[in-house]
């Protein structure tokens, strides 16, 4: 009987230090987890603090090409999903009073196309026109001529996207109200776009969509030169850039129509 005590109260001693040293060892596997979480979060809140908006004297010091740079490396961040992380209550301070875009961005409504996202920018970084097949009629030629002359940006981007609604209409010749007007600005894309028979010419033919999609593009790049002078003169003069895009929505990319 005494033995047997004395064989429990063994047993029972290397029990519990077995459990210490296996304790021990999960906090030691633990515990570099920790530090690497730390470090991650330590690196992403510098990040954050770092983010600012440009001065003007540092905006008005960039080239177009310059900016034009920052938007491609900032649609390949955004594909990755590392985009910048945003210190938004210190750029609602510096923007407060004054703001310094680099470039402008006329795009669709869809809002499948979150045009700052989609160029990681932030607030004050940029300006954006919005309208359903981003056309340019007299009120967005006037905000392009306010972004660039008169508030100095560098870049006008026009961007169409992939699976263009406001295409499809204009090719399906939909009229339906103030829509109808709208979609006229988008015709002149439809007869530029060859190569296609008529039984192809239709909103069934990807293909076909994604011609007008990119000819609607360069219609309104077209648009913007012939019927604003200023933008004319300054994109003759080197001072700002124009350049075409479209937007694919399945995979995030930009495609540059350079």
């Amino acid at each position: 009987m005494k033995k047997t005590k004395i064989i429990n109260y063994w047993s029972f001693i290397l029990f519990i230090s077995f459990l210490m040293v296996s304790c021990g060892e999960a906090e030691e596997r633990n515990e570099p987890v920790e530090e690497v979480e730390n470090t991650e979060n330590t690196a992403l809140e510098t990040q954050r603090e770092a983010d600012v908006t440009l001065t003007q004297a540092e905006r008005d010091a960039l080239m177009p090409a310059d900016v034009v740079a920052e938007f491609k490396g900032g649609n390949l961040r955004f594909i990755q999903d590392s985009l910048t992380p945003r210190n938004r209550e210190a750029r609602r301070e510096a923007t407060g009073s004054a703001q310094y875009p680099t470039g402008m961005v006329l795009s669709c409504i869809d809002s499948r196309v979150p045009v700052e996202e989609i160029f990681d920018q932030g607030l004050g970084d940029i300006f954006v026109g919005r309208i359903a097949g981003n056309f340019a009629d007299e009120g967005m030629l006037g905000s392009m001529e306010f972004a660039t002359k008169v508030a100095g940006s560098k870049v006008i981007v026009v961007m169409g996207h992939e699976s263009c609604g406001a295409v499809k209409s204009a090719i399906a010749g939909v009229e339906l109200g103030n829509i109808t007007g709208m979609l006229n600005h988008i015709e002149p894309a439809i007869d530029m776009t060859e190569g296609f028979s008529d039984d192809q010419r239709t909103v069934e033919n990807k293909e076909f969509v994604d011609a007008v999609t990119r000819n609607n593009v360069l219609h309104t790049i077209d648009v913007m030169k012939n019927e604003s002078t200023i933008i004319a003169e300054m994109a003759e003069n080197g001072e700002i850039k124009i350049v075409g895009a479209v937007y694919d929505v399945d995979t995030g990319r930009v495609d540059w129509l350079e």
